[in-house]
């Protein structure tokens, strides 16, 4: 879902760190699923993804059902 958006907006996972605050090793976790974000951290993706945070919290709702 992350590696999908991130795709879509031409963003590497270190493009995409550097414009969230984030590192980019904390991108590769939460692209594989193995760390969950703070509502801060979702705050600062749907920003820089171009987002409503909402959706961001229901795409991962979707994957967490799917592995359920």
């Amino acid at each position: 879902m992350l590696c999908e958006l991130r795709g879509k907006k031409g963003l590497s996972q270190e493009k995409l760190a550097l414009e969230a605050n984030l590192d980019r090793t904390f991108i590769s976790l939460l692209e594989r699923g193995l760390r969950q974000p703070s509502l801060k951290t979702i705050l600062e993706l749907s920003k820089v993804l171009g987002v409503k945070a909402a959706y961001l919290i229901e795409l991962a709702e979707a994957e967490m059902t799917k592995e359920a």
